[in-house]
This record gives C-alpha cells, sequence and structure tokens, in this order.
C-alpha cells in the first residue's frame, strides 16, 4: 500500500549545519517531504544520480518543481486505486490480524499481541516502534505491529519507512509483510510488480536489521510475505518472496550513495529549490547537480521528463538505455558513436576499444544491407522503361 504521512508536525530537533543546509535547499518554511521505501528502492537502483539524492535527502517536492521546469510527470496513485488498496489491507489486517496469522500459517485461536505504536512525530514512532519490537521478542510469542515507523539513514540524511506490517514469531525471527491490491492469480503475480515490491521491502528490512542488532534473539527474515487478492476477489492469499538478491543490491547500492553534504558542497551560492523561484533561475540550479538518465527513471523519478529532455538535447548516449550505455565504453555522446561508426574518430583495432570495432562493423553490415535492398529496388525500375517508353 501506499506510505501514510504523518500528519502531526515532527519534534523539534537540534539544528545542524547539514539540517540548516537542506532547509535553505528547499526554500523558506518549506516542510521536508518524507523519504519513503519506494524512493529509496528508486534511488539504490540508481545510485550514480547525485540529483536525486541531493532533492530526496533535502526533501525537496520533486513533482512541484518538475512542474515548474516545465515537464511535469504524471505520477500518483488513483483516488479510486488508492481507496481499494485501504480496503483490502484493512480486510487482511481486521480482528486483530487473524486473516494475517492464518495466511502465515499460525493455527487457529493465536491471537498475536498488538501494541500501540501511536507517538509524536516520526522520531518517537520510530523510538515507540523499535521498543515494542525488542519487548515482543523478549517475550517469545505472536506479536503483530501494524504500520511500524523505522528509521534508516541514507547518505547522512534520515529516512523514515512505514512497512505495512511486521511480525515476531516466537523464535525471535521478525518479517515484513507487504499488503499490495494487485491481484495474485493461479498462485502468480505480475513479475514486474513482485519484483517491484521485493525491491521496497528489502529497504524495509535494512531498517530492520538496525534494530535487530541491537536486540538480543532477534533476526530478521530475508523472506517477505505478499500478501494479495486472489485471483478476481477480495479474498487475500500469500506468497513466501525471498528478497536475498533484492537486499544485496540495496545494501550495496545504498553504500556508494555519496553523502548528501558532499553534493550540497558543490552548488553555487545560495542555490534553492524552491518551485516559486524563475524558472531560468531553476533550472540552471538543477543543472548544477550531476543527473544520471536512464530511460528505467521515467517509471521513478518525478523528474524523469526534464532529464530525458536535457539528455536529448546534448546527444547523451544515457537517453538509450544503461545496458547501451554499458556497451559504449568511453563513447558518451551519440555524435560520438555516430562518428566513430563511419570511420570519423576512434581507432577500432585498439584492442582497448572493442565498442569502436564493433561499431564500424555494425555500420558495414547496415551499408551492405542497404545495398543489397537498393539492387532489386533498380531492377525492378529498368524492368518497367519500355512499358513507360511506350506510353510515350
Amino acid at each position: 500500500m501506499s506510505e501514510s504521512q504523518d500528519s502531526a508536525p515532527p519534534p523539534r530537533t537540534p539544528e545542524t549545519p547539514l539540517r540548516q543546509r537542506l532547509a535553505e535547499l528547499r526554500g523558506p518554511d518549506t516542510r521536508p517531504r518524507p523519504l519513503d521505501a519506494r524512493a529509496l528502492a528508486a534511488l539504490a537502483a540508481n545510485p550514480g544520480c547525485e540529483r536525486r539524492a541531493l532533492l530526496d535527502g533535502a526533501g525537496v517536492d520533486k513533482a512541484a518543481l518538475a512542474a515548474a521546469l516545465g515537464s511535469p510527470a504524471p505520477f500518483g496513485q488513483s483516488q479510486f486505486a488508492f481507496m481499494r488498496g485501504n480496503a483490502f489491507e484493512a480486510r487482511v489486517t481486521a480482528d486483530g490480524g487473524a486473516e494475517l496469522m492464518r495466511l502465515l500459517g499460525v493455527g487457529e485461536g493465536v491471537e498475536p499481541l498488538l501494541p500501540d505504536l501511536g507517538a509524536a512525530g516520526p522520531e518517537g514512532r520510530a523510538a515507540r516502534t523499535a521498543l515494542a519490537l525488542r519487548e515482543a521478542t523478549a517475550a517469545a510469542g505472536w506479536t503483530l505491529l501494524d504500520h511500524p515507523m523505522l528509521a534508516l539513514e541514507v547518505a547522512g540524511s534520515p529516512a523514515y519507512l512505514e512497512p505495512d506490517a511486521v511480525v515476531v514469531h516466537p523464535d525471535g525471527r521478525w518479517t515484513v509483510v507487504e499488503i499490495k491490491s494487485f491481484p495474485m492469480i493461479d498462485a502468480s503475480a505480475d513479475p514486474a510488480k513482485v519484483g517491484s515490491a521485493a525491491r521496497q521491502a528489502a529497504v524495509y528490512v535494512l531498517a530492520l536489521e538496525r534494530v535487530a542488532a541491537h536486540t538480543e534473539g532477534a533476526r530478521v527474515a530475508d523472506t517477505v510475505l505478499l500478501v494479495c487478492p486472489k485471483d478476481f476477489s477480495n479474498l487475500p492469499t500469500a506468497s513466501v518472496v525471498d528478497i536475498r538478491k533484492q537486499l544485496s543490491v540495496t545494501r550495496r547500492q545504498l553504500a556508494r550513495l555519496t553523502r548528501i553534504e558532499e553534493i550540497a558542497a558543490g552548488l553555487p551560492e545560495g542555490a534553492c529549490f524552491d518551485p516559486e523561484r524563475p524558472a531560468a533561475e531553476l533550472t540552471a540550479t538543477v543543472e548544477s547537480v550531476p543527473a544520471a538518465y536512464a530511460p528505467d527513471c521515467l517509471a521513478a523519478c518525478e523528474l524523469a521528463f526534464h532529464c530525458r529532455a536535457r539528455a536529448r538535447a546534448q546527444g547523451a548516449v544515457e537517453a538509450l538505455g544503461r545496458s547501451v550505455r554499458g556497451e559504449l565504453g568511453g563513447l558518451t555522446t551519440i555524435g560520438e558513436v555516430l562518428a566513430a561508426a563511419r570511420g570519423e574518430a576512434g581507432d577500432g583495432q585498439h584492442p582497448a576499444d572493442p565498442a569502436v570495432a564493433a561499431l564500424r562493423r555494425a555500420e558495414a553490415l547496415r551499408a551492405e544491407a542497404l545495398a543489397g535492398a537498393a539492387v532489386p529496388h533498380a531492377r525492378a525500375g529498368r524492368d518497367h522503361l519500355p512499358e513507360a517508353a511506350g506510353c510515350h
């Protein structure tokens, strides 16, 4: 389900130079947007994009920023889908989590503990969640944490994450539960949607590991329980999803992210991403932060349409996709690629530059194919010449 945003204002915390700097980047009196698990999963998939790392770390509203730049992105969940998802989630967690316990394979009559996780602001809720997890592990019984709050530091900036549920088993194991509204037909769901859910769950597991490291007897499961509607009904069904691969990739990619303060240090004096700033000034500020655009960004980032337009204008090979970019080696623009293919630049015989050799071979095959296609066309034209001459 979509992550809920805490309506209560966060507790006051001591201002630090980094907090002050990020507040300046957002603009005056602008509340930061929370960095949720979906954003972190997308960020981990593209760790080389300093632009997204800085904007997400500073809590900038990227949708408003994209609109101010003239490249709005059609993001967001429809109201109907949102209501349907909330209704399904409520059904799964109703009656003290009885349906969820059944999906976990727990026998009838077992009622899990339901700790109260209410607290002021995300920091308070995260602290209360950590305490509830420790108490539940020590109690050695079944405990269901409904919408707990987890904290995770990303590139030097805190992120607060809200999974649908976390179940504590009697043996001290913690399992993340992801409740999604897409159907599971014949015990199988859309692989792309399952993969997205697995990457999102991997972020939750990383956050849980921070708490488990300081909790005796606790361990976080490397599988998650994915709950979806069964077939074309509203009845819940579940599948255990192994997320070891996603967990390894996400951990490695998040560790590679440049710290936010390092990126912010390279910005020009007075830089600000406030959408109310003049468009020309805003564009210059955004372009001062390096981006790593790829077509995959269109499904994951509100600024993707702006970055795509800039990549196309610059002739960057990134616009062709990450796999193509990887094959082209040191060739960074489409102009360089075409010049290398035509033999106008590069040394295709050099063993350290196989991309140029491959391009020239492809160009030769293309020319040969075009020449072969032109011969039948020319012959067909000659065959019609006598008839055409007779008409005159």
